[in-house]
């Protein structure tokens, strides 16, 4: 039986990680599914771990979507369900109901896994995600030890890892450091990342350009008319 630690190298998974190697969990590979949108510093928390992993003796496998990420969501060919006709092209932003990148992230994920366990890093104050994909071979350890999302990022911080970009920890700004371009992000997310990451921001802009849908689908709202919203209160 192998054991597996499912990785975004966010704080929930990252503090799971070095838990189980600091609790002498048996644990032979670690795996991170790549969207190819993640914050660099991510990548960056990726980078310094790796190291550590080879050191203990640890394997580390990448994983990454079927096709890219951005060909996905502008260009596939999308029919209407139950038939062969093409009525779009690209699912567009991902995130609410149409969490496709997330589908794709889990069905590669439990590809990989399946002959094994799969400790998976979801906080025990997380409650609303603990059935949302069940698999028999998926074990909870932060839920199992306590571990809430506050836990998990202080733990993370002791260990040296603090998500820096532009001068700031992204988790001071973000509630989840999850894709870049989520279409979750809630509008305090939104503000900071206008506020204080304009490199995303202009990014999500080049992203809005390419799509109509608008990226709040309940407001309506773009990003560039989160973009006008922002200004106006800040007036």
């Amino acid at each position: 039986m192998k054991y597996y630690a499912s990785v975004s190298f966010g704080k929930d998974s990252l503090a799971m990680l070095f838990m189980l190697i600091d609790k002498g969990y048996q644990l032979d590979e670690v795996v991170f599914y790549d969207t190819g949108m993640e914050f660099q510093a991510i990548y960056n928390t990726r980078d310094a771990v790796l190291p550590i992993l080879k050191k203990l003796g640890i394997k580390y496998t990448e994983l990454h979507p079927e096709q890219p990420f951005l060909w996905t969501m502008f260009e596939r060919p999308v029919k209407k369900r139950g038939t062969n006709i093409i009525h779009k092209k690209g699912y567009s932003w991902c995130g609410g109901t149409c969490r496709w990148g997330t589908s794709e992230k889990l069905r590669a994920l439990k590809a990989h896994t399946k002959d094994g366990i799969d400790y998976v890093g979801i906080a025990a104050d997380e409650t609303h995600r603990f059935e949302k994909e069940k698999r028999p071979n998926r074990v909870l350890p932060l839920r199992d030890w306590g571990i809430t999302e506050a836990d998990a990022l202080q733990y993370c911080y002791t260990k040296g890892f603090v998500w820096h970009e532009d001068g700031v920890s992204l988790y001071e700004l973000l509630d989840r450091v999850s894709c870049w371009c989520c279409g979750n992000k809630n509008l305090k997310e939104l503000k900071n990342m206008y506020l204080y990451l304009p490199w995303y921001w202009k990014k999500l802009k080049e992203l809005q350009l390419n799509t109509d849908r608008p990226y709040r689908r309940n407001s309506g709202e773009t990003i560039f008319d989160l973009e006008e919203r922002f200004k106006r209160e800040m007036q």
